[in-house]
């Protein structure tokens, strides 16, 4: 198979979808890579790594996507993209397509085989290839949230961990999730105080345990929700509904009873966001104030430090991208139960339900397609 791997082109997105590493074990299996020239600059591998490792440098992204069967990427594709994906081609890479209708609606139009990152999944529930992702977002999430609450960045002037005499900052982390255990535990570890609220009782018990004891373990409800975030410092969003849109669980409304200077890191924008008044904002425009609330809401918080998330996340994606190279997709996916459950548009049919569902566009069961 001839696989390529294009150099991203979101705003301040760094991460690249193959690492030489695994151009050489795929060359090992007899198939073709080429690559974007600079395409893993960014993440710290100049061309000549990929070259040692047996792709092929090209100049630009259209000789990528012309030629290659299977696109491996970081990223949904953006608009100058759209014209470059071919009927039939494998797309496969993080779509967030609930959350993004024109996307939706230019995947169906090119019929490719659009096989999403963060509906890959396994018979656990878990999500593989999205878990490394959630990892370095709830990490940061707690650094850009601390760095926010700074006065100069417009937020209330506290330092998260305080010092003696004067007390931390108050920290709510909705979602106890990867993003939400992430989170409570740097922040934790910076000496916050963290409420951690999830629906779930059995995973609260489990933080509760492992937890240190600056951390407290609440049910998450409306009622709760809206106290607790009379008093925080720092709210941070990590709820998630696999493939679909994260539900609103800080209202309009309550902003005007938050602390002025509070912070909101919506780690859930990418699925539309977890508070009503997110709003997508990029890395080198990140954040913006409603009701002196600090809204910070960078769809692709992980691309600002590409070398620990391009390596986190090819160590999670490289085992399916190379099953979907040896078998073929159609293959593939009927093999691997994970698989199908990340394909998501097939030829111009949508095949996850909760993306249809967005949109109240038809559904189609990928197994009409692929058994």
């Amino acid at each position: 198979m001839i696989i390529g791997v294009p150099k991203e082109i979101k705003a301040y997105e760094n991460r690249v979808g193959l690492v030489p590493s695994g151009v050489e074990v795929l060359k090992q299996h007899g198939h073709e890579i080429i690559v974007e020239t600079t395409a893993g600059k960014g993440s710290g591998f100049p061309d000549e790594t990929y070259i040692k490792a047996g792709a092929e440098i090209v100049n630009s992204a259209q000789e990528v996507y012309e030629r290659a069967q299977m696109i491996v990427k970081v990223k949904e594709p953006i608009e100058p993209e759209y014209e470059l994906i071919r009927e039939g081609q494998i797309l496969f890479t993080y779509f967030h397509f609930a959350a993004a209708r024109e996307l939706t609606e230019a995947i169906i139009e090119s019929e490719c085989i659009a096989i999403a990152y963060e509906t890959v999944q396994r018979a656990d529930g878990s999500l593989p290839l999205l878990i490394p992702m959630s990892e370095v977002a709830g990490r940061m999430a707690a650094h850009e949230g601390s760095k926010y609450l700074e006065r100069a960045m417009g937020g209330r002037g506290i330092l998260l961990g305080g010092v003696p005499g004067t007390a931390p900052a108050d920290v709510v982390v909705l979602g106890g999730g990867i993003v939400g255990t992430n989170a409570a535990k740097i922040a934790a570890g910076l000496g916050a105080r963290v409420s951690i609220l999830d629906t779930n009782l059995y995973r609260l018990r489990y933080l509760d345990d492992v937890m240190p004891k600056n951390v407290v373990t609440m049910m998450s409800n409306p009622y709760t929700i809206r106290e607790v975030s009379k008093t925080a410092d720092l709210i941070i969003g990590g709820v998630l509904i696999p493939g679909a849109l994260a539900p609103k669980l800080i209202t309009r409304d309550m902003l005007k009873d938050m602390k002025e200077g509070a912070v909101l890191v919506d780690v859930a924008i990418d699925q539309g966001g977890c508070f009503e008044t997110s709003t997508p904002t990029t890395h080198d425009n990140p954040t913006y104030t409603i009701d002196g609330v600090l809204h910070y809401c960078v769809a692709n918080m992980p691309g600002a430090v590409p070398f620990t998330s391009t390596i986190a996340l090819t160590n999670a994606t490289f085992p399916y991208a190379l099953q979907l190279a040896n078998k073929g997709y159609k293959k593939a996916i009927i093999e691997s139960a994970e698989l199908r459950a990340g394909l998501n548009i097939y030829r111009g049919e949508i095949t996850y339900k909760a993306v249809a569902e967005a949109f109240d566009f038809p559904y189609q069961d990928s197994t009409k397609f692929v058994s």
